[in-house]
């Protein structure tokens, strides 16, 4: 019992490394390139495809990020979890205000490729996007 066991896990093993591989290897080289030398230290790195854009989802400092980099190596925005209560004080009233009865299960800071930056607070399906003073800015669907 104990060999096929061990034979099952090296298998599930063997088959995510090689799903590593396979998706990684769709990724154009100048995007990997842009991602390894901004976030060297970056653990847990999944892709996506985002229309004709790649983003990387990974762990950095503990902190849950991603990037979003276009097929030129260039990258759009940087996207790091933050606490709730680390969100500017009037995204709370506004989303008590205009929301009620939903609370904020997540929030991120958005940092676009010219430095500007927005914040992200995700309610029940959708997520809405303040500026830096937290002024409402769009409500969007997850």
């Amino acid at each position: 019992m104990k060999k096929l066991t061990l034979m099952i896990m090296a298998v599930m093993i063997a088959s995510f490394a090689f799903a590593q591989k396979e998706q990684k290897k769709n990724i154009p080289a100048q995007v990997e390139k842009t991602f390894q030398k901004q976030f060297p230290n970056a653990t847990k790195v999944k892709w996506e495809k985002e229309g004709a854009k790649y983003e990387a989802n990974f762990t950095l400092d503990k902190t849950e990020q991603s990037v979003l980099i276009d097929n030129t190596g260039k990258m759009v925005e940087v996207e790091a979890a933050i606490g709730i209560n680390q969100l500017p004080k009037n995204i709370l009233s506004y989303v008590t205000a205009h929301y009620p009865g939903k609370a904020i299960k997540e929030a991120a800071k958005i940092t676009d490729s010219k430095g500007k930056v927005t914040y992200e607070a995700g309610i029940k399906g959708k997520d809405l996007i303040f500026d830096l003073n937290g002024n409402f800015i769009k409500e969007s669907k997850e």
